[in-house]
């Protein structure tokens, strides 16, 4: 079952690039949430995600040299939620493709997986940690300043 948990029901097993498959099965898996349970259950999915993560990391890293496997995503699955929580409070959901929420949601995917690929200031001192708990808070924390410039973003725009 951590396996499964771990890799995202196999997000994870796609290449190349896992971390941007398990961000797209977060976005796509995320619109389900927003669009039935509103932005209340995407943070309380994304709260679920982190803490099942945590647990579902340290137990299929435990004992073993890498503590990060590319396989694991579900801390891509966290991050993702967390950076789309203004979208969906301030834009909502999109309604079609072509929809200008669909470019938000787009948005949030790519400053999500910018932040977590080039790990800037928090977000690499929290890759640096070398545990579970790191491999969680990385994505976490990307997903934060994500959110954070979309929010702005929303505001301003």
């Amino acid at each position: 079952m951590t396996r499964l948990l771990a890799v995202f029901f196999g997000a994870g097993l796609l290449r190349p690039a896992p971390g941007t498959w398990g961000s797209l099965a977060a976005l796509m898996t995320g619109y389900v949430i927003a669009r039935y349970f509103g932005v209340w259950g995407l943070v309380l999915g994304a709260a679920l995600a982190f803490f099942v993560g945590w647990w579902a990391t340290a137990e299929e890293t435990r004992g073993k040299d890498d503590h990060d496997p590319s396989e694991i995503v579900i801390d891509e699955v966290a991050g993702q939620w967390i950076s789309l929580i203004p979208v969906v409070a301030l834009i909502g959901t999109p309604v079609s493709l072509w929809s200008a929420a669909t470019l938000w949601w787009l948005a949030a995917f790519a400053l999500f997986r910018l932040f977590d690929i080039t790990k800037p200031g928090p977000v690499g001192w929290a890759d640096r940690r070398g545990s579970a708990l790191g491999v969680m808070l990385d994505d976490v924390i990307a997903g934060g300043i994500a959110a954070a410039v979309l929010a702005i973003a929303t505001i301003l725009l």
